[in-house]
């Protein structure tokens, strides 16, 4: 059996707060989602005081690049 790496336990999203008051994320250094407003606020919030592994959850969840956890495993295929 494989041994399975946490995703959040790597930095792999980062974010980058702006003079224009948005947030940019990024996903292995590229932007994938802009927080406007209120959204960015909430955002550095959650994500100011809390610990790298809370950081990159909060960044996830703010892209929607995370996994809920019911995905199916494919299976494997058959030699023919």
């Amino acid at each position: 059996m494989a041994d399975t790496l946490d995703p959040l336990d790597e930095s792999r999203f980062s974010y980058q707060s702006r003079k224009d008051c948005t947030v940019h994320i990024a996903f292995h250094r590229k932007v994938v989602t802009t927080l406007k407003g209120r959204e960015a606020e909430r955002f550095l919030r959650r994500a100011e005081g809390a610990v790298p592994r809370e950081q990159q959850m909060a960044k996830a969840k703010a892209t929607g690049h995370f996994k809920h956890g019911n995905e199916r495993q494919a299976k494997p295929k058959r030699g023919r």
